[in-house]
C-alpha cells in the first residue's frame, strides 16, 4: 500500500485517564537515545548513543552504546555496550569479547552486540513491581556475533549468535553458542537442505550466513508455571526467538538445552494450528509476575518473510518461505498454546486481507506489558509507538518525526519502552494534557484549502439544494429539513 509524503508527528493521541503514564526512551534514528513525555515533549537526549535497544535504569541511566563496526565487515556488530549517566558520563563498559583486526581499521576490543541484553534484577528490560535492574554490580545477559564454521549447518561461513554472561568487572563467566545446538531446533530436512544452500547470506560483512537471527533475550523470571512444578520455566532460564527460523525457545541456563519450543513449524498439531504461523517475530518474553497475563508469552508477530522450508510461489528458492503480509502482537499460554489476547488488523478496526497492511511491520517492533493491563506496542517500521487497551483502543500514538541520515529514510523505531515518572528523579512530573483523535475528514493543512467549498448540492429523490459557503461544513438532509430549507 502507499503511505503519504506528509502526514503528522509526534503525539496524535492522549487519554490519560486510561494511559499508563511515564516516560518513553527510544532511538531517534541517527540522533540518539531519546526520552519523551506523555505529550510528546522531548525531556532528554543522549546525542550519538546509539541503541539495540536503549534501556532505562532507575535514576537516569540509560544503557546503549558509542558506536557500530563498519558494516563492510560485521553484520550489525556493536562496538561495545555501556551505561551513562543522565550526563552522559559512561559508568560501565563492556567491550572484551572479541578482539578486532578489520582492514584498514585500528585493531581493537569490541562486544559484537546486537539486538538485546538484559541487567539482572529485571528479567525483561521494562518496569515490572519489584524487579528493579540493578544500577551497579549486577551482571549482565549480552546477545553477541561470532563467525565460526560447521559443516553440519552449511560450507557457507557463518555469522552465529552467542549469549554471554558478563560481570560488573567484565568478565564472560557464561556462554551459550546457538551452532552447538543445531540438531534440537527442529529443522526437517527440506530445512536443512535450504540452510545448506543458503544460511540466509548477507551481502555486508563479506557475504556471511546469518542463518537464526536471534533478535531478542530475556530471563523467564519467577512465574506460576515453575512454582507448580514445571522445571521448563526455572526463573534463571532463557527465552529466545529466532527471527529468520520462526523459532521461540527457552534454554536451560545450566544445560544449554532447549526444553521448550514452538516453530520452525505451526502445521503439526492442532494447538499450534489454531495459534497461527509466527512470522519474523521479535522481543518474545514471558509477561514477569506482577503485571497482568503474568506467566503468559508475549510477542510481536511481525509476519512478512521468514523460515526455511519447501519452495512455493512466493519463495522459489525455500528460503524465507512463510509469507505474511501483516503484524500481529499475540499474548498466549506456554503450556496450551491458547491465544489469551492479541493486537491484529482485525482488532484495530481493518478488513483482512483488504487493508491488512495498515497495522504491518515486516521488521524490528516490540511490545511491553503495562501496569494497568495496557500493551504498548513499537510498529517499528513506520516508527510509530501506540498503547492499546485490552478492548484495543488506543489511547496514545506517537510518530517519531526523525528519518535519519542514511540511504533509507525511514523513521524506523527498533524498540521503545515506557518506565515511571520516579525512575527519572531528575525531572519534576511533567503536565498531562489530553489529545483528541484528529477527524480526518475536517482536518486541512492551513492555507492549502483555499477559500472553502464553494458550492454544495444534495440530491434527494428529485429535489436538489445549493449553497455557496466560504466554511468548509458538512450538512445532513435532516439538519437543512429542520431549517426549512427544504420542503
Amino acid at each position: 500500500m502507499g503511505y503519504p509524503s506528509v502526514y503528522p508527528t509526534g503525539v496524535t493521541i492522549y487519554n490519560p485517564e486510561r494511559c499508563w503514564n511515564g516516560y518513553t526512551i527510544f532511538q531517534a534514528k541517527d540522533i540518539g537515545a531519546l526520552l519523551i513525555g506523555m505529550n510528546g515533549q522531548e525531556v532528554q537526549l543522549w546525542k550519538n548513543l546509539h541503541g539495540f535497544p536503549n534501556k532505562i535504569l532507575p535514576g537516569g541511566y540509560v544503557i546503549g552504546s558509542t558506536g557500530e563496526r563498519d558494516s563492510r565487515y560485521g553484520f550489525q556488530d556493536m562496538a561495545d555496550l555501556v551505561q551513562v549517566d543522565w550526563d552522559g558520563n559512561i559508568v560501565w563498559k563492556f567491550n572484551k569479547h572479541e578482539y578486532i583486526e578489520d582492514p584498514g581499521q585500528k585493531p581493537k576490543w569490541m562486544a559484537r552486540q546486537h539486538h538485546d541484553y538484559q541487567r539482572e534484577g529485571n528479567p525483561v528490560g521494562y518496569y515490572a513491581p519489584g524487579m528493579e535492574p540493578k544500577i551497579e554490580g549486577g551482571n549482565t545477559l549480552v546477545l553477541c556475533h561470532q563467525n565460526i564454521k560447521n559443516d553440519r549447518i552449511s560450507d557457507k561461513i557463518l555469522l552465529d549468535d552467542k549469549i554471554i554472561e558478563v560481570n560488573w568487572k567484565g568478565d564472560i563467566i557464561w556462554t551459550w553458542n546457538a551452532s552447538d545446538h543445531f540438531d534440537e531446533f527442529g529443522f526437517d530436512e527440506a530445512a536443512k537442505n535450504v540452510l545448506y544452500r543458503n544460511p540466509n547470506l548477507r551481502k555486508a560483512s563479506g557475504g556471511v550466513g546469518d542463518w537464526l537471527h536471534i533478535n531478542s533475550i530475556s530471563l523467564i523470571g519467577p512465574n506460576k508455571w515453575f512454582d507448580g512444578g514445571d522445571k521448563r520455566f526455572n526463573p534463571d532460564n532463557i527465552i529466545l526467538d529466532s527471527r529468520e527460523a520462526n523459532i521461540l525457545a527457552v534454554i536451560d541456563k545450566k544445560t544449554g538445552k532447549i526444553v521448550w519450543k514452538i516453530g520452525p513449524r505451526y502445521d503439526t498439531s492442532k494447538e499450534l494450528i489454531n495459534l497461527g504461523w509466527i512470522i519474523g517475530q521479535h522481543n518474545v518474553h514471558m509477561i514477569p509476575k506482577g503485571l497482568p497475563g503474568e506467566g503468559n508469552i508475549l510477542v510481536f508477530d511481525n509476519g512478512g518473510w521468514g523460515g526455511y522450508g519447501i519452495p512455493n510461489p512466493g519463495s522459489i528458492s525455500g528460503n524465507r518461505n512463510a509469507l505474511r503480509d501483516y503484524s500481529r502482537v499475540i499474548e498466549f499460554d506456554p503450556v496450551t498454546l491458547k491465544i489469551i489476547w492479541q493486537y491484529t488488523p482485525e482488532e484495530a478496526g481493518f478488513i483482512i486481507p483488504l487493508d491488512a497492511a495498515r497495522f504491518y511491520s515486516p521488521f524490528i517492533s516490540n511490545a511491553q506489558r503495562l501496569p494497568n493491563g495496557n500493551t504498548l506496542i513499537t510498529e517499528g517500521s513506520d516508527g510509530r509507538i501506540i498503547e492499546v487497551t485490552k478492548d484495543h483502543e488506543i489511547v496514545w500514538e506517537y510518530i517519531s518525526p526523525y528519518d535519519g541520515k542514511s540511504s533509507t529514510k525511514m523513521n524506523m523505531v527498533y524498540r521503545s519502552y515506557r518506565v515511571p515518572y520516579n525512575w527519572i528523579p531528575q525531572l519534576e512530573k511533567p503536565e498531562e494534557k489530553a489529545i483528541g483523535k484528529l477527524d480526518k475528514n475536517q482536518f486541512r493543512v492551513p492555507g492549502a484549502a483555499g477559500p472553502g467549498r464553494q458550492k454544495e448540492t444534495i440530491v434527494s429523490g428529485t429535489e436538489e439544494y445549493e449553497e455557496s459557503d466560504s466554511n468548509f461544513c458538512v450538512i445532513t438532509y435532516d439538519e437543512l429539513k429542520k431549517e426549512n430549507k427544504l420542503d
